[in-house]
This record gives C-alpha cells, sequence and structure tokens, in this order.
C-alpha cells in the first residue's frame, strides 16, 4: 500500500525556544512518508540559523512579514505539493505514532476534509488542552467550545471521549487537511490573523458537504498561550472582533438580524466586567473588536483575493451545533463539561 504524502507545516515566529525543545517530538514520528517544512513569519531571533545548524533538511519558506497564522499558512503552503498538510503549532509534543490513526481514518472516509488528534495540556498531562481538547463544536449564538472544555473549564481526560466523531471544527493547533479541499476552498481567511480562522474554514467546509473528525486514537500535548496568552488585550481584540465576523460570514442571514445585536450586548456586558475589574485593558480591547467589526461590515478588508462572502451558509448541514447557549448553561444552570451540556 502507498502511503499518502503528508506534510507536517509549523509556522513560527521568534519561536526558537519551541523549535529546540517540541522539533524533535515531530522528527521521531514514525509515519514513512513525511516530509517537514518551517514556514517563518520573518523572525527576528535566530530561529532561522537553529534550523540550518541543526536541521538543514527540512525546508524553509520565509514569508513575506509577520501576515498572522492565516496567511502565514496559505503564503507558505503554496510552496509544498502533499496529498494532506498537517498544520502544526511550534508548541506542540507530539507522540511517535499519532500520524497514522488519522491518516488511516480519513483514507478510509474521503468525505473527512479535516481531522484532529485528541489535544491535552503541556503543564497538566491529564487535562484536555484549551485550543481543540476531543474537538471543536459551537453552540447556537456562534461561541465556540470543545468537547472537553467549555468556555475556561478543562476536563481531566478519563476515556469519555474516546470514540471518533463527527465535530464542528478541527483545532488549528493540530490540524490535518485534506490538501485539495485546502486550496479549494482558498484556505483559511486572512483577515482573521490569527483567532477563529480554523472554526471558519471547517465551517464553509461543511457547507459544501465535508466532514470534520477527532481521532480519538491519535493524542498530542500543547502547551499553549506560545503566541500570546489569552490575557492579553492584542488576543482579546482578535477574539471579539473574528468571533463577529465568522458568524455575519457564515450563519443565516434570517437569524443574523437578531443574533449580532444580542451577541453584541453580551460582548458590551463582558466588557464592562472586565473594565469594573482589574483587567480594565482587557475591557476596552472588547470594544476596539467590537467597532472594528463594524469597520470590517461597511468598509471591508483590504485583501481583495479572497471573498468576504463565502457563499454557502448556515448550520443545518454541520455536525457538531449544540443548540442551545453555552453563557446559559455554564453562568445559570451550571453545566460547565460537554457531557452535562449534551446529556438532556
Amino acid at each position: 500500500m502507498n502511503l499518502p504524502h503528508i506534510a507536517i507545516a509549523i509556522l513560527n515566529f521568534n519561536g526558537k525556544k519551541y523549535l529546540e525543545q517540541y522539533l524533535p517530538s515531530v522528527m521521531a514520528t514514525t509515519y514513512a512518508n513525511k516530509s517537514v517544512l518551517v514556514i517563518d513569519n520573518q523572525s527576528t531571533d535566530d530561529s532561522l540559523a537553529f534550523l540550518q545548524a541543526h536541521y538543514p533538511t527540512i525546508k524553509v519558506v520565509v514569508n513575506d512579514g509577520n501576515i498572522g497564522f492565516a496567511a502565514g499558512y496559505n503564503q507558505g503552503l503554496q510552496h509544498i505539493t502533499a496529498d494532506y498538510y498537517l498544520l502544526l503549532n511550534s508548541d506542540v509534543e507530539v507522540t511517535p505514532g499519532f500520524i497514522e490513526p488519522v491518516i488511516e481514518l480519513m483514507e478510509n472516509d474521503s468525505s473527512i476534509a479535516f481531522a484532529q488528534p485528541k489535544v491535552r495540556w503541556l503543564r497538566n498531562r491529564e487535562l484536555f488542552e484549551y485550543a481543540g481538547a476531543a474537538g471543536g463544536t459551537i453552540d447556537a449564538l456562534g461561541y465556540p467550545f470543545c468537547r472537553g472544555r467549555v468556555l475556561e473549564d478543562l476536563e481531566k481526560d478519563e476515556g469519555q471521549y474516546d470514540t471518533d466523531a463527527a465535530i464542528f471544527w478541527a483545532s488549528g493547533a493540530c490540524m490535518f487537511a485534506r490538501a485539495n479541499v485546502y486550496n479549494q476552498l482558498g484556505g483559511m481567511y486572512e483577515f482573521y490573523y490569527m483567532q477563529n480562522e480554523e472554526i471558519d474554514l471547517c465551517w464553509r467546509a461543511q457547507n459544501l458537504g465535508h466532514k470534520i473528525f477527532v481521532c480519538s486514537a491519535s493524542t498530542v500535548y500543547h502547551l499553549g498561550g506560545g503566541s500570546l496568552e489569552w490575557t492579553n488585550p492584542r488576543k482579546t481584540f482578535f477574539t471579539f472582533r473574528n468571533n463577529l465576523v465568522m458568524n455575519t460570514r457564515n450563519m443565516p442571514i434570517g437569524r443574523l438580524l437578531w443574533l449580532i445585536p444580542f451577541r453584541m450586548g453580551l460582548d458590551v456586558v463582558a466588557a464592562l466586567r472586565y473594565l469594573f475589574s482589574s483587567k480594565a485593558n482587557i475591557g476596552w480591547a472588547v470594544f476596539k473588536g467590537i467597532f472594528a467589526y463594524w469597520q470590517w461590515l461597511f468598509v471591508g478588508d483590504k485583501n481583495k483575493q479572497q471573498a468576504k462572502w463565502p457563499g454557502k451558509r448556515g448550520l443545518k448541514n454541520c455536525a457538531g451545533v449544540f443548540y442551545g447557549s453555552i453563557v446559559w448553561n455554564y453562568f445559570v444552570t451550571k453545566k460547565k463539561t460537554y457531557g452535562k451540556l449534551m446529556s438532556k
């Protein structure tokens, strides 16, 4: 049997310390037909010198600048040919045989466009990690969360999600992508820069009839916060702005008429909560995100090469949707795990 070729693509910006620590685990993976590519967003540390000295066989692509996660991958992946892309964060420690079960899953079902392993937290290996856990889902108000992570609560992996499952989105920290589908979709929407880009990508894929899966037989460990910690105002800005943009791009038009005003009300409440706590800078970042969303909606983004409106939209063709509110369930009914949310 001819193994499909998988290109492991690691996006880097000033991440030498992560390359030093976690690249050895990538190079030690047992999958035979693989290549490793580092896509560099013009790092100013000595990442490139380190790679040249210690990993001279790894292909390095240097992008036009620090252009972010979405554009960084889109630009870098143009330089390789493969059956599958593996988008892998530089702060992920992989296990030796983590590739084989995911490729087997995707090869056995050609409708699966994107997949992820289980993602645990490197700081506490028994817990699922924030960015992906055991597969991404979304609620009726457009808030993303995960099997194994609701808002900021992480579950212990006790085998409760040890089944392959159709999910709404696969984690960009470790995303297996069928290359022809990724290219057909035009890659990730570059306006996002960072945050929500992989969710948008998976949403668009599902609306074209593709599936998104989590492979429970594969596990990796993610440090998290390698680019920006969640408490960083810049990350808050992108999170709130991009979630509004993502929902506007992909939700049904009729739902948007009430959803966006309602969501903005909730976002304002969140901003005020931060402002009147010790995190006023986070609150201002939320307000800036809301203002930037209106700029995007009425002025647009500068990248005219990608469609602002993706075409097909909606939720009815999508797996992994929770038709309730995680905000209500989390804060009011105190259901803080995916299992409790789905129990009803």
